[in-house]
Parts: structure tokens; C-alpha cells; sequence
């Protein structure tokens, strides 16, 4: 039985912060990150949340992720904006490229930011609630290290490759679509491994092609893809949208978001933000409620993204996350 404590959003917060800081971080980047990763375990995306720091400040020792650096802004052209994450940690970068399409979305009715030489951006499904927030339908695509075969093949070449998508909806909170193109996120994989707990069946493979559901076999074999032929098809979509679009490293060419060997991952991401009053006027919302409505209407039917809604509500009232005594112990010793 795994021990847990509950800590407090702000003793959460602070803990996350702080470890950053004092690990070749500045104050800004730390707070970007810290507010991502809360905001995970919040959401029940654990994979995406605290339990990223240790590796985090692994990396930050050796260099393989800059802590100070800011990303830059490479080029603007019209609706279309390049960033540079400057081998830095991705939500920096990705808060920058929201920030700026939100605006120019507003002015020409479509803009796309393509973000170069990033990390792992955690939850792609929060970034996109925010331009849905704002009134905008957002798509995000973002390429990882390598963890899933080509469809017959028995590597690992393309990363799970998470792909997102929002929509604002009238009077409700935003229609989220999140999945990574793996059956499951690696990061469940990963939680897994620290919590010396077996996987289903089904999930990954181990080095060898074979079935496993050994968590550390997993993490060194490859990730089985949703769909079989056509996620791997999808993966290798976004690998190209991701990365070949953005210039970046492909997942064969990155290395681990886990560990601090090698070079920065250099990985990429692609945001995409559209005004729906461009497109269809005032009828947007009507259009939207309409294909909603008849979904709830089919009994035991409910929406993407309602569970993760559902968690944040009761982790929000009890203003509280229940994260491992081991990983809280071992994120203290950082800070």
C-alpha cells in the first residue's frame, strides 16, 4: 500500500516552486511550471503533475533543460508566429504563444504559433482551454520522445504524440477534447514505475515486441498506439505538424523527457487558433449546443474532458492533492 499525504494547493505550489528555484531556475519560469503542474494534479492528471519535479531538477543540474532561459520570438508574419523555447522548459514558450495569437486571432480570424527546440508541455488540453476561454477554438499538436512503433514494426520511433482541442461553448466551460495517440499517456506508465505498481495488459511492449505489464520493461520497450494502424498514422501526422513544420527534433531524434542523459529533447508544437465569428457568424454557438444536446440526449452518454472536470471541482472544494509521501519527501529534499 502506497503511503500519502495531503498538502494544501498552496503548500503544493510552493513545494513545486520552490524546488525549481533552487535548481537553476528563475522566478518566472518556476511559476509558469509550478502553475501547469498544479493545475494537473487538479485536473487528476497526475502524470503531469508533481511527480515531473525530481526529473525536472535532474535535468536542470545537468544542463539538459535551461531554467533561466526565456523564449524568444524567431518571427512575425501576419497571423503566423515562430518561438524559439531555447532548449528551455515549454510552458514559458507556450504561455508566450497564446498570449500573442489570442490577439491576432481576434484581428484576422486564424493564427497559428509553431514552437522549436521545447520540452514536455504537459497537459495539452489546458493550453487550448485557454484560447476557448477567450472565445477561440484552439488545436494543439506536440511531438515527444520516442515511444511508439511504426504500425508492424517492434521500435520505438514516434512519441505518443498528444494532439487537443477546445471549443467554447455558451453558458458552460469549455468542450476539451486531450489524448495522447499511445492507449494510455506514458506519464500513467511513469506514475506506475515510482509506485511500483504493474500495468494492464495492452498498454506496451516490452524491448523484445513482447506484452508486458512491467512498468520499467514498458518504459524501455515502446507504447502500443490507440487505434493500432491508424494511431500510428496519426502519430506520424503530428510528428510532421510538430516537428518537421516547427523544425524541431523528431521523437527518434529526442531524448527523454525522464532522465538527464543527453542533449536537450529539442522537440515541437504547433498551436492553432481560430475565431468562429469568422466562419459562421452569430450561428456558432446555436450549431455547437445543438450537436451537444443530442449527444447527452442518448442515455449513459456524457462528453470528453467531463472527468477531468469533475476532478478539478472536488479538488478545488477540498483545496487539497494527495500526492505519495515518497515523491513529497523526495521533492522536499530539493527545495
Amino acid at each position: 500500500m502506497v503511503k500519502t499525504v495531503q498538502i494544501s494547493e498552496k503548500e503544493a505550489w510552493d513545494l513545486a516552486f520552490n524546488a525549481l528555484v533552487n535548481n537553476k531556475t528563475s522566478e518566472d519560469n518556476a511559476k509558469e511550471v509550478a502553475d501547469a503542474l498544479i493545475s494537473a494534479e487538479f485536473d487528476g492528471q497526475s502524470g503531469h503533475g508533481l511527480s515531473r519535479i525530481p526529473s525536472y531538477v535532474e535535468q536542470l543540474t545537468s544542463g539538459k533543460v535551461n531554467g533561466n532561459e526565456a523564449p524568444s520570438i524567431l518571427s512575425s508574419n501576419g497571423s503566423v508566429i515562430r518561438i524559439d523555447a531555447n532548449n528551455g522548459f515549454a510552458y514559458p514558450a507556450i504561455s508566450l504563444a497564446l498570449k500573442e495569437i489570442t490577439s491576432t486571432c481576434k484581428k484576422f480570424g486564424i493564427a497559428a504559433a509553431s514552437i522549436s527546440r521545447s520540452h514536455h508541455f504537459g497537459q495539452a488540453g489546458r493550453h487550448v482551454e485557454i484560447l476557448a476561454e477567450n472565445g477561440l477554438i484552439g488545436l494543439m499538436f506536440g511531438n515527444t520522445p520516442k515511444a511508439i512503433p511504426p504500425w508492424g514494426g517492434t521500435k520505438a520511433l514516434f512519441g505518443t504524440n498528444p494532439i487537443a482541442f477546445s471549443t467554447p461553448r455558451e453558458h458552460e466551460a469549455p468542450l476539451v477534447i486531450d489524448m495522447s495517440l499511445s492507449k494510455v499517456a506514458r506519464g500513467k506508465v511513469m506514475v506506475a514505475n515510482q509506485q511500483n505498481e504493474k500495468i494492464p495488459e495492452g498498454w506496451a511492449i516490452d524491448s523484445d515486441g513482447k506484452p508486458t505489464t512491467d512498468p520499467k520493461k514498458a518504459l524501455a520497450g515502446a507504447m502500443l498506439p490507440i487505434g493500432d494502424a491508424k494511431g500510428s498514422a496519426l502519430a506520424l501526422m503530428v510528428e510532421i505538424l510538430a516537428a518537421g513544420l516547427t523544425g524541431s527534433n523528431f521523437g527518434f531524434e529526442a531524448s527523454s523527457f525522464l532522465n538527464a542523459e543527453g542533449d536537450s529533447p529539442g522537440v515541437g508544437q504547433l498551436i492553432i487558433a481560430i475565431d468562429p465569428s469568422f466562419f459562421s457568424g452569430e450561428r456558432f454557438s446555436e450549431r455547437t449546443e445543438t450537436i451537444v444536446d443530442s449527444i447527452l440526449e442518448q442515455p449513459s452518454t456524457r462528453l470528453p474532458g467531463n472527468k477531468r472536470l469533475e476532478k478539478r471541482k472536488l479538488r478545488v472544494s477540498s483545496q487539497s492533492i494527495t500526492i505519495s509521501k515518497e515523491l513529497f519527501e523526495k521533492i522536499s529534499d530539493l527545495t
